[in-house]
């Protein structure tokens, strides 16, 4: 019954693998020509299905797939001006075609964030095999508020436990303890 769910197509028929020394590949909008390009230099972390209402999904998708890799790895090589900030006050800069509105990247420009320095990019946008596999999903209940019905939330978190992503309220306990860590350093809590 769960597998009726339609989670986002790079997961729904299963979860392609990583490929070991896996070193990156190029990002395209969706636009049928003078494409947006990014080039990603290295593989991607925390890569999972992320369901709140700000990240980029595919058409008819309940969630996005996002990761996150250096900002010092990821490079605009083509049609740059196309690209426009969505939300300007949104904590997550995310730069979209202003053509086609896919999401490019999402850059964290507050120094003081714990994931400053880590830009949020979908791999489904490239051609290449073998970026980090999905290992999560985050912020499942908030399809609700993109417009899941409540009473689908059971079906919803069964299917993403039958692919293999756990699925979260907030982000993995890694990710979560990241950011604790980060909020107890800049107080002095906790030093190195």
């Amino acid at each position: 019954m769960s597998e009726a769910v339609k989670i986002h197509p790079a997961v729904d028929a299963g979860i392609a693998p990583t490929k070991p020394n896996f070193a990156g590949g190029t990002l395209s909008c969706h636009c049928a020509t003078d494409k947006v390009t990014v080039e990603i230099g290295s593989q991607v972390a925390y890569n999972h299905v992320c369901g709140c209402t700000k990240c980029w999904k595919p058409d008819g998708s309940l969630f996005s797939q996002v990761a996150v890799v250096g900002r010092d790895k990821v490079r605009v090589t083509a049609n740059d001006e196309k690209l426009k900030v969505v939300d300007p006050s949104a904590t997550i800069q995310r730069h979209a075609c202003e053509v086609c509105g896919v999401h490019m990247y999402g850059r964290i420009e507050n120094k003081d964030h714990a994931f400053y320095g880590y830009d949020f990019v979908h791999t489904e946008l490239s051609p290449e095999q073998g970026w980090a596999a999905p290992e999560f999903a985050a912020f499942v209940s908030s399809i609700i508020e993109s417009g899941e019905r409540p009473e689908n939330m059971g079906a919803v978190r069964a299917r993403l436990n039958e692919i293999g992503l756990p699925p979260y309220d907030v982000l993995s306990p890694p990710l979560m303890d990241a950011i604790s860590t980060h909020v107890a350093r800049q107080r002095g809590v906790l030093k190195d």
